[in-house]
């Protein structure tokens, strides 16, 4: 599918611009103290988050727990769906999610591609690949425009 129209983000450059205040907002949220991470939003429509897995985030058999597959995907799937939306930030509606293996530690990725939504709500897609390459989970969310313009979250200003 394709994006909506870039016409709202304006021009390429003010398309970046609203990348990389994106990344910004993602980097200043307190819960990345918690789950240290990169967001990188090269195209409208897609994200990728970088983190490395490691014994804080197991469970007792020795695997990443739940919660870091939920945050990961459903931030990824966030971000791709935000990106084309430059006034206001998204919430999550709903996220559902299959895992497939255990993953264990070392670097991740978590790639989000935004699937259709043009005006209020948005759907986007995410997958988890382990330190090999190799799919652990994938999941889909639903998206909303919320009250809250982007403009006024610490981060995403510069200010």
């Amino acid at each position: 599918m394709t994006p909506p129209d870039a016409a709202r983000a304006g021009s390429e450059s003010g398309e970046t611009a609203h990348f990389r205040a994106l990344e910004r907002l993602y980097a200043s949220a307190p819960i990345n103290l918690l789950f240290p991470s990169t967001l990188s939003i090269t195209e409208a429509g897609l994200s990728t988050i970088s983190f490395d897995a490691g014994d804080a985030h197991f469970h007792a058999a020795g695997a990443a727990h739940g919660t870091l597959y939920f945050k990961m995907l459903d931030d990824a799937a966030f971000y791709a769906a935000n990106s084309l939306v430059n006034d206001r930030f998204l919430l999550t509606t709903a996220f559902n999610m299959l895992l497939t293996r255990p993953m264990g530690a070392g670097p991740i990725r978590a790639e989000g591609r935004w699937l259709n939504g043009r005006r209020r709500v948005f759907v986007a897609e995410s997958r988890l690949l382990d330190a090999e390459g190799e799919e652990v989970a994938r999941g889909t969310g639903t998206f909303m425009r919320s009250r809250f313009p982007l403009a006024s979250l610490p981060g995403y200003s510069e200010r």
